[in-house]
């Protein structure tokens, strides 16, 4: 599912990030429990990107199976996370955005006219550490409220 995250006029809309993981799926159910509370919309949001290729005559371009088969992986995704939501709550309006770009790009986009972004954390040790945290860029960059949901909160 791939739709546009177009927000109907006067209505508040909460943006949250989604990749798959456990705490972005906690992310999304505290997106919809704050919905419920203020009567806003939820756009989730997956952002991909074609990982690395490298060949024997150095970086080569994505075949376009290989983009079509990211763009599929990457709806499936997002819609198996809304489903579970719909199924465990009295789901609010939920769009779905699917976007090509980095997560932390993406995501800033979506959230130029949002009323909160919301983000799971994760652990991911050093290598984690080493790379950066989502939570961490937008807790200091969002043009909105962030907050960010850890892995373990527990659902009401």
């Amino acid at each position: 599912m791939t739709m546009n995250s177009s927000q109907p006029n006067g209505s508040e809309c909460i943006v949250v990030g989604v990749d798959g993981s456990e705490s972005s799926k906690e992310a999304l159910h505290w997106a919809v429990r704050q919905a419920e509370l203020d009567h806003s919309t939820v756009n989730a949001v997956l952002a991909w990107e074609y990982p690395p290729l490298y060949g024997s005559i150095g970086w080569i371009d994505a075949p376009q199976a290989l983009e079509t088969d990211l763009k599929v992986r990457a709806d499936q995704t997002l819609d198996g996370a809304i489903s579970e939501v719909v199924r465990a709550h009295d789901a609010p309006r939920i769009s779905a955005t699917v976007a090509y770009g980095t997560p932390s790009g993406v995501l800033q986009h979506a959230a130029q006219d949002a009323s909160l972004l919301v983000v799971g954390r994760r652990r991911r040790g050093i290598l984690g550490a080493l790379r950066g945290s989502l939570s961490r860029h937008f807790t200091r960059h969002a043009p909105c409220p962030v907050v960010v949901v850890s892995e373990q909160s527990q659902r009401a």
